[in-house]
């Protein structure tokens, strides 16, 4: 039996793997980078231990040291979590070596299905060969051999593109995986992303545990999963079971993983299996009233599954809740999360808490938020409104987006594809601020600043703030009168320093107001306070471009100095943030009049990388 169990990992899935080991008796033990040293998974295992030496984004690869701290620890278990080692064979061996229980499946099944080529071989599905591609075969998807999460992944329409996203991808999979193999597909425009979830015993009973699917993507990542998959035949289901059976079969599986497959036209294509807990797990968890961490745990144990799974009830979603602003191209954000509150009756899973700081070194997925209802209209609709309801003071996230996307029509009709975000982001980030959050900001602020009296007995000019809300500029007016504060074309009836309520055209609307600074937040709605006169420094050149995140610039396009002629959209610096590579590009065809930016540089949001001149 496990007495202490060592999560190789960190965040939110270290977080849920100590849930299920606190419900089991099993002590736990955290390990930390530097950065992480105050991070919310070590605050909640038994007992924590530091990581030295490395990077912080490479500090977790460091299986040496991963082992050494469950030794030092006095942990009899190892669980890898996802991400990072969770598919290193060499890892899972140096934990056995160690004399240590390796909660995943055996070195041999990782090393079969870890690397994606492997696992195309065994399923007897050739690859495309890099020399061979032609017109023909466009488009193509260049893909990352090891790991998963979207990283390196770049899909390729034109032949003169395909060196470009070779070489990116390359980069991008040796920075996340430390294996830097990719290999290229073909890729189907308008497939789902359906999935089958496999639990697996030392016994030789495979349960297939239901459909996922997840075909809303961005970056070739999930966003938004649910099981089971909308509208598939019963024949396809069995389909689908029958070949990740056999996928399982095929490497003598052991533990909790996943076979992915891309459905399109009634058929099902194999893209991978993966040898690890996914991401997406507790839709399925839901479904099916397991707790899938907990069963891994047996059968690291030795314990035998019963020779049937249990049955599925209702219809589960989860939606991942990220720091990153997709009307950008998805830059992730950093900074401090000030709050974070879902309200009861959805699942959270979640790595950050109040005050905790979002970096640059990691993936910016803040949690994961799940509904179950009996079926998938109320499961929508209830993650949806909890969507909406959840505060979020911080940096920017996708949470808009999200409460969007499951109410579009093509969602809610079960016809979504892997194509959803790149036929409707336009529409669905298009902002929709609440025009009255600038005045109710104001209020809050003057009553905090007026608790003496502000008003005169004869008219005055009126008070006026200046906030920036997405991305504009709004200018709010409002005065001090007998009757306390008031406004043009709208009734104060409350005016509190975190309260306003307000009153136009006969409806009465409360508005919760929290400021941190220069950062207030008005129900769902973010400002920032504008200094009442303009820094004339802060004016940038035309055709400036600014770093839009904290990272590293990995590459400058080679070749490129001042003075040099640019076309618009041509690729020129390209950055590093959390493990993803992203492109800056000319905003216009021009002439390349500033180049400040260079290779291995640390750069800040906002920081003046170069400046193209128009034509």
């Amino acid at each position: 039996m496990i007495s202490t169990l060592l999560v190789a990992n960190r965040g939110e899935i270290a977080c849920r793997i100590f849930r299920s080991c606190r419900d089991m008796g099993i002590r736990t033990v955290a390990v930390h980078s530097d950065a992480d040293a105050h991070a919310l998974h070590t605050r909640v295992a038994d007992t924590a231990v530091r990581l030295p030496g490395a990077a912080p984004a490479e500090t977790y690869l460091r299986g040496d040291l991963i082992v050494k701290a469950a030794l030092a620890a006095g942990a009899d278990a190892v669980h890898p979590g996802y991400g990072f080692l969770s598919e290193n064979a060499g890892f899972a061996r140096a934990v056995l070596d160690a004399g240590l229980t390796w909660i995943g499946p055996p070195p041999e099944a990782i090393e079969a299905m870890a690397s994606k080529t492997r696992a195309k071989e065994l399923m007897g599905i050739a690859s495309l060969a890099e020399a061979d591609i032609a017109e023909a075969d466009l488009p193509v998807l260049v893909k990352a051999a090891a790991g998963g999460g979207g990283r390196g992944m770049r899909i390729v329409r034109r032949l003169d593109e395909l060196g470009a996203a070779l070489e990116g991808a390359r980069a991008e999979a040796a920075s996340a995986f430390g294996d830097g193999e990719v290999f290229v597909e073909p890729y189907l425009e308008h497939g789902r992303h359906v999935e089958v979830q496999i639990l697996a015993d030392t016994h030789g009973t495979v349960w297939p545990l239901g459909t996922r699917d997840c075909s809303l993507q961005r970056r070739h990542q999930k966003v938004i999963e649910e099981a089971p998959a909308p509208g598939l035949s019963e024949a396809l289901t069995e389909d689908l079971y029958a070949l990740a059976v056999q996928a399982a079969c095929a490497v003598a599986y052991v533990g909790a993983g996943t076979v992915e497959f891309l459905v399109a036209g009634g058929r099902a294509h194999f893209l991978e299996m993966n040898t690890r807990l996914q991401v997406e797990h507790p839709v399925t968890e839901e479904v099916f009233g397991v707790d899938l961490v907990a069963e891994q745990i047996r059968v690291a144990e030795g314990h035998a599954l019963e020779k049937d799974p249990p049955r599925a009830r209702g219809h589960a979603i989860e939606a991942r809740l990220y720091a990153e602003d997709p009307a950008r191209d998805w830059a992730p954000q950093t900074g401090t999360l000030h709050r974070l509150a879902v309200p009861a009756g959805v699942r959270l899973d979640t790595g950050y808490t109040d005050g905790d700081t979002i970096g640059v070194h990691y993936d910016p997925m803040l949690a994961k938020v799940v509904a179950h209802a009996p079926t998938r209209a109320e499961a929508i609709r209830r993650l949806a409104g909890a969507l909406e309801r959840t505060v979020i003071h911080g940096p920017v996230t996708n949470r808009d987006l999200l409460v969007r996307s499951l109410r579009h029509e093509e969602f809610t009709g079960g016809r979504a594809d892997t194509g959803f975000y790149d036929r409707h982001l336009t529409g669905l980030t298009e902002p929709a601020p609440d025009p009255y959050a600038p005045l109710a900001a104001a209020l809050a602020d003057a009553h905090g600043r007026s608790r003496f009296g502000g008003w005169r007995n004869v008219p005055s000019q009126p008070q006026v703030k200046r906030y920036e809300m997405a991305g504009e500029e709004h200018e709010v007016r409002y005065r001090h009168g007998r009757q306390g504060l008031a406004a043009d074309g709208v009734r104060v009836v409350h005016a509190g320093q975190g309260l306003v309520v307000l009153e136009a055209g006969g409806v009465e609307r409360r508005f919760e107001v929290c400021a941190y600074g220069d950062e207030v937040y008005v129900n769902g709605t973010r400002l920032t306070a504008l200094p009442r006169f303009p820094d004339p420094t802060a004016q940038l050149a035309p055709g400036s471009l600014l770093a839009p995140m904290p990272g590293t610039v990995v590459r400058v396009a080679e070749g490129l100095a001042e003075g040099a002629t640019v076309q618009a959209g041509q690729g020129l610096i390209w950055l590093e943030a959390m493990k993803m590579q992203h492109q800056i590009t000319a905003p216009v065809t021009g002439t390349l009049s500033a180049l400040h930016a260079r290779p291995g540089q640390q750069v800040e949001p906002g920081l003046l990388l170069a400046v193209v001149q128009p034509a």
